[in-house]
């Protein structure tokens, strides 16, 4: 990963160094300004930070990946699954012989959404036989020079060192400034994570042992050390904790009580957290609504807009960003050349409600005198029916793009 706090530029052009990596994420050199250590175990704590990787891994795993064929049959161009290729079952249900395909892409966008994602290519005579999760931590990725190829090696459980060739690597990057490596997440985000973490500790901290009428106890006249140390026992056993919230304090000898509480509301923690979680937002590119952080503006009637906002947004660009990554390193240019594709299909999440699909197909079946740009069975295809089959067959769906209408007949 590319470490900003290190600076850009590095000996080589870009490095991910196994050692480095692992200090970084597992280690002590990622403390705020803050106060708190920034490690990969305290950046999921911060459930800000969680829920958008939640809602990024998820959106990419739930909806189908498939290998598609586009080619021309009767001067017609026609794209259907290919089903006969043997990464098409790879990438759309077994990756592996331990994964389903939901969790192998849900781990996969987890680790380059927080900069680089690592995969074992396994060819063999016969094709890809199984696709596998490299831990990043322990990857180390090299570029000699902007025009050589890369170079990986991995560290096993036992220490030893595996160097692999370019193409045995399926290298999915996130946001990357040297275009090899992606930028280190974890990094850049690393005060707002470190304010978000000692706001929720500073917060809790009011509420673990404070005396709810917090303040000054005097008395008149002063008391011997007996006398201090009997009084602070008395205050702390029987005004102190979430026991004793509310008591009434019985106070006698003329003393007094000033209060000097402060509370959550008091100190702004309530508004500070609040915006902490929209800087984590913000850095993962992720609508604060999707992770249940919602404001007045927020409404049931809004949500169908939001949620096509997610779609288009946050995870329209990761679908591109491992469709066009899987083609090149899954796909040998003959392959490519060849019509072969990789697709997520995720038109099931943008659907509308009943009414509007139902205008929808209308207008493009050729309801009210238009030029239809559908079939029934396309239509059907779309909502997971059926085909009637005959002349209203579909060719299968791989785009939301409209199909053309058919040239007239002489």
């Amino acid at each position: 990963m590319g470490f900003l706090s290190r600076g850009i530029e590095r000996k080589s052009a870009s490095v991910t160094n196994s050692l480095e990596l692992f200090r970084e994420i597992y280690g002590s050199l990622r403390q705020s300004k803050a106060g708190p250590t920034i490690t990969l175990e305290t950046a999921f704590r911060v459930s800000a930070l969680f829920a958008c990787i939640r809602v990024l891994s998820q959106g990419c795993a739930q909806v189908p990946f498939k290998l598609f064929r586009e080619q021309e049959v009767g001067g017609l161009t026609k794209i259907s699954p290919a089903r006969d290729h043997r990464l098409y079952d790879k990438v759309s249900t077994k990756p592996n012989d331990w994964q389903t395909s939901f969790e192998f892409r849900e781990q996969l966008v987890i680790h380059a959404s927080l900069g680089n994602a690592y995969v074992w290519v396994n060819r063999t005579i016969g094709g890809v036989s199984e696709l596998i999760i490299l831990n990043p931590g322990k990857m180390k990725a090299e570029q000699p020079n902007e025009f050589a190829a890369p170079a990986y090696e991995y560290t096993l459980a036992d220490g030893k060192l595996i160097k692999f060739a370019a193409g045995t690597i399926w290298h999915v990057r996130g946001p990357s400034w040297s275009g090899f490596a992606g930028l280190d997440i974890l990094s850049m985000a690393r005060e707002a994570l470190g304010l978000s973490i000692a706001t929720e500790e500073s917060h809790a901290k009011l509420h673990q042992k404070g005396i709810r009428t917090s303040g000054t106890y005097s008395v008149d006249g002063s008391l011997d050390a007996g006398q201090y140390k009997q009084l602070k026992a008395w205050i702390m056993s029987e005004m102190a904790g979430d026991e004793n919230a509310g008591a009434p304090m019985i106070l006698d000898r003329g003393a007094k009580w000033i209060s000097s509480a402060m509370t959550g509301v008091d100190a702004q923690h309530v508004e500070t957290r609040k915006q902490q979680v929209e800087e984590v937002c913000r850095f993962m590119g992720v609508s604060p609504h999707k992770i249940y952080s919602s404001d007045k503006t927020s409404t049931y009637a809004s949500a169908e807009q939001f949620n096509i906002q997610h779609v288009v947004d946050s995870l329209s660009p990761w679908y591109a960003r491992i469709e066009q990554s899987a083609d090149v390193n899954l796909l040998t240019e003959k392959e490519r050349m060849g019509g072969l594709y990789f697709k997520f299909i995720a038109t099931g999440l943008l659907r509308g409600s009943t009414s509007e699909r139902a205008d929808y197909y209308s207008k493009a079946l050729g309801s009210g005198g238009s030029p239809a740009w559908m079939t029934q069975d396309e239509v059907r295809a779309l909502e997971e029916l059926n085909p009637f089959g005959g002349d209203s067959a579909a060719l299968p769906i791989a785009t939301n793009a409209p199909t053309p209408a058919p040239a007239p007949q002489a």
